[in-house]
């Protein structure tokens, strides 16, 4: 059995390559956490949860996005805009007509990466809330346009939000 800095070593030489896994079966593979993948992606841009409400009030207004929850049953999506939300009762409500609403426990959101990177041999740019666990509690993903590319505006924003987040 190897040792945790040996495994993490590993790791990191790993991705290195660029895999176009899912970041959850490497974790798996690895046996580690979700966030210990991430860390070991290149050029990946890590910031504090403490940034959830600025997160989430700026993606509300990129339009149609990807949110997606992947857990070891499902991978569930739900594409179009995010809906606005407010902390009450220990959770931070989402309130929409249509789509998607629910409610987020995002005291748990300890990190938030923001990772640009191929996938399937198609370029992805997504946020991954992070918990307390190491695990993800949720994705955002930017937008395709009608030819399956990330739409322009959108990644500019996803690029700028990243910048200004220290």
């Amino acid at each position: 059995m190897s040792d945790k800095p040996t495994v993490l070593n590993n790791l990191a030489a790993y991705m290195q390559s660029n895999p176009e896994e899912l970041l959850e079966k490497i974790a798996q593979d690895y046996k580690v956490t979700l966030t210990q993948v991430i860390q070991a992606i290149p050029d990946v841009k890590i910031v504090d949860g403490s940034n959830f409400d600025m997160i989430w009030e700026e993606v509300t207004t990129w339009g149609d996005v990807l949110f997606l929850i992947h857990t070891g049953d499902i991978i569930a999506e739900i594409s179009g805009e995010l809906p606005p939300g407010t902390h009450s009762q220990k959770y931070f409500n989402l309130r929409h007509q249509k789509g998607l609403s629910g409610h987020i426990k995002a005291e748990h959101c300890l990190h938030i990466a923001f990772i640009e990177r191929k996938f399937m041999k198609m370029s992805t740019a997504s946020i991954i809330f992070l918990n307390h666990l190491g695990q993800s509690m949720f994705k955002i993903f930017v937008g395709r346009d009608e030819k399956h590319q990330l739409k322009a505006d959108q990644l500019e924003k996803f690029r700028a939000l990243a910048e200004k987040i220290n």
